[in-house]
């Protein structure tokens, strides 16, 4: 059996930040893994000042000029950052950034956030069906600590994309039926932020996370998944670095631990297996493996 796990993400970047080091993971044991970008990430703002600096590529532009410049870049952003976290292919789902909440972009015709749904599920079906994925990442029903407009919107079409992909009566043009068997949602734990916090606090004597980040509600108890990732946190930190125009590599708050101590500190990626076609753990266990009931016996229980 062929074995393939798909995440969607609403932007260039997201795969950077949620997840990378999972999906390299799976691609070094000879899983294809395969990216959807749902937009091109227009909206977005230069996040590194040191490019405005003499001799950078946004020095001395105009904010009209430096929009033009993230757009020309972004895609050779996204295309580096793929290479190195090793995706076996990159789909761009075709539809323009949404921006923040009441922002005007938000009124653009070709924005995702407005998009059909039955037309933006019908454009993730047809990438599942040539893929056939046994395993799909996409965005939780829980956003309140980043209700953006566009990851909204990849919950939104991935659940019936999860559940259409297998149907035929769903899009018969679109390829052959193929039903896949988990659905996961990404999650930031609160263990994992706080692990990262004191580790700061040990190795550098201070911490970027503040207590408000500490006090942000957690979802520890819904995460079924923890995936022992340690050995691929170049993954992320590479990832990360290729996206210049959006990462500064100067900020602690992504790069204040080094991949080694951050694989010491914390090493697992965490999940919550939101639907399942072939068992999910029983009360109390943890999976390690987001292919468990896959490759492996089925675990215990139903659907969740």
């Amino acid at each position: 059996m062929t074995l393939c796990i798909l995440t969607v993400h609403a932007h260039p970047d997201d795969e950077a930040s949620k997840g990378a080091p999972t999906l390299a993971m799976y691609g070094s044991q000879g899983i294809r893994t395969v990216l959807v970008c749902c937009t091109g990430g227009e909206e977005g703002d230069l996040q590194n000042p040191h490019l405005r600096e003499p001799g950078q590529p946004f020095h001395g532009l105009t904010p009209e000029q430096e929009k033009a410049k993230l757009a020309e870049l972004r895609p050779l952003e996204l295309a580096r950052s793929a290479e190195i976290i090793g995706f076996d292919r990159v789909v761009m789902l075709g539809y323009r950034d949404s921006g923040m909440p009441d922002s005007e972009a938000n009124a653009h015709p070709e924005c995702f956030a407005t998009a059909d749904l039955d037309e933006a599920v019908g454009r993730l079906v047809e990438v599942i069906r040539a893929e056939r994925p046994q395993v799909i990442i996409t965005y939780g029903d829980d956003q309140r600590g980043y209700p953006h407009p566009d990851h909204l919107k990849v919950h939104d079409i991935s659940l019936p994309a999860f559940e259409r992909a297998g149907d035929p009566a769903w899009y018969p043009e679109l390829g052959e039926p193929w039903q896949p068997s988990k659905m996961y949602y990404s999650t930031w734990s609160k263990a994992r932020i706080v692990a990262l916090h004191e580790g700061m606090v040990r190795l550098r004597g201070e911490s970027p996370f503040d207590q408000a980040w500490l006090d942000r509600p957690g979802q520890d108890h819904r995460i079924t998944t923890k995936v022992d990732v340690g050995e691929f946190m170049w993954a992320r930190s590479g990832a990360l670095r290729a996206h210049a125009t959006q990462v500064d590599p100067t900020e602690p708050w992504w790069f204040g631990l080094s991949d080694d101590e951050l694989a010491e500190v914390y090493p697992y990626e965490d999940w919550i297996l939101a639907r399942s076609l072939v068992g999910v753990p029983a009360d109390g266990e943890i999976e390690d493996d987001m292919f468990a009931g896959v490759r492996h016996p089925a675990i215990s229980g139903g659907d969740e």
